[in-house]
């Protein structure tokens, strides 16, 4: 008989570490976004603020 996990149940090691938690309060002191999808978001409002000229 195979065990199967318990549903919504997960394990991580970053977040056991609590290399999560220093990465959310590492962006959040500094304004930088960590995940490379919150970092493009971030850089692409800036370049069109640039061009565009609007606040």
């Amino acid at each position: 008989m195979k065990a199967y996990p318990i549903p919504g149940l997960s394990f991580s090691l970053k977040r056991a570490l609590g290399i999560t938690q220093a990465k959310q309060k590492i962006a959040k002191a500094t304004g930088i976004p960590t995940s490379k999808a919150g970092l493009e978001r971030k850089i692409g409002s800036m370049i069109l603020k640039t061009l565009v000229g609007k606040k």
